[in-house]
């Protein structure tokens, strides 16, 4: 495994994550029991990052992911969750809400402290609340050591823009514009470096987008980008490659990412994955690949109209 500093808060991580959402079953049915195999299994291969949200399974996958953590030393994983996000069109970022929320996943996770607790989906609420109310409540259970450090996540990167100039955050967490068919997170990464701040990119793989089986019924992806997904797709399985492992490896490379979170619910997928950590892209193939989404929109719209990116 490699480990990178996030940011300032001077957590080593590695830069393979593990992202807890298909606990809750939300890429399809679950099996809770390898699911807690494959967290033990991914812990045994040096992945210390695990990435959760009441939202995923509407808080099954938090109780899963406690239940695989329960009996593992605290000191050996660092711990991610949410709050501000429920259900699908649930979002409530209300100092009341925020603070009972991280009481409710710390009883689910088994643990008296999570290590960096996110604002979710920013883009779905006012962002001066965000700044105004939710942060400094989160900062109060920070004062309570219930929390350790504070970011924020969202798709749009006007979100980022426009809370980091005004409010203290540790990390970010962007999804979906670090991958091959979508770069734009790449223009803000020097200035998060200027801020010191820790960086997560969530789903390299476009939330199933840059893959064999194809993106779930419910993306939010144009139609035109997901045909041209599928035809990157068949042209690597032509190559006899494999684009989600193309894809994965572009994620990890880059240095100014200090995790790339990838959801895992069985132990296959783990192991593949960490047959990425490590191996640089081919780069002839990465070219072509990417290719394919010259022409294309590869961005879709996300939250309230006033906080798309601009």
């Amino acid at each position: 495994m490699i480990y990178r500093e996030l940011g300032a808060t001077g957590l080593r991580v590695s830069i393979l994550g593990y992202g807890a959402s298909p606990l809750g079953g939300e890429f399809g049915p679950i099996d809770e029991e390898e699911g807690v195999r494959t967290v033990h299994a991914a812990l045994d291969s040096g992945i210390n990052y695990f990435d959760v949200a009441p939202y995923y399974g509407r808080t099954r996958a938090e109780s899963v992911l406690g239940r695989a953590l329960r009996t593992i030393p605290r000191e050996s994983y660092i711990l991610a969750t949410k709050v501000g996000r429920y259900d699908r069109d649930q979002f409530d970022f209300s100092a009341d809400r925020v603070t009972r929320s991280v009481e409710e996943s710390l009883q689910r996770l088994g643990v008296e402290t999570v290590d960096v607790i996110q604002c979710h989906d920013i883009e779905f609420g006012s962002l001066n609340q965000i700044i105004e109310e939710t942060l400094p409540s989160l900062e109060r259970l920070r004062q309570q050591g219930k929390v350790r450090f504070i970011g924020i996540t969202g798709y749009p990167l006007h979100i980022f823009r426009y809370v980091l100039p005004r409010a203290r955050v540790d990390a970010v967490l962007s999804y979906c514009r670090y991958t091959l068919c979508n770069t734009d997170l790449e223009n803000l990464l020097p200035w998060f470096q200027q801020q010191k701040l820790g960086v997560v990119n969530a789903s390299p793989l476009a939330m199933g987008l840059l893959t064999d089986a194809g993106p779930p019924p419910w993306h939010p992806a144009p139609a035109a980008l997901k045909m041209a997904a599928a035809r990157a797709a068949a042209f690597c399985h032509e190559q006899g490659k494999d684009l989600s492992e193309l894809a994965l490896q572009f994620a990890l490379a880059n240095p100014a990412i200090h995790v790339t979170l990838v959801g895992m619910a069985d132990r296959k997928t783990l192991e593949k994955n960490l047959r990425c950590v490590g191996v640089m892209p081919d780069l002839q193939l990465l070219g072509k690949v990417r290719g394919f989404f010259q022409t294309v929109v590869t961005t879709w719209p996300s939250g309230r109209p006033e906080n798309q990116d601009r």
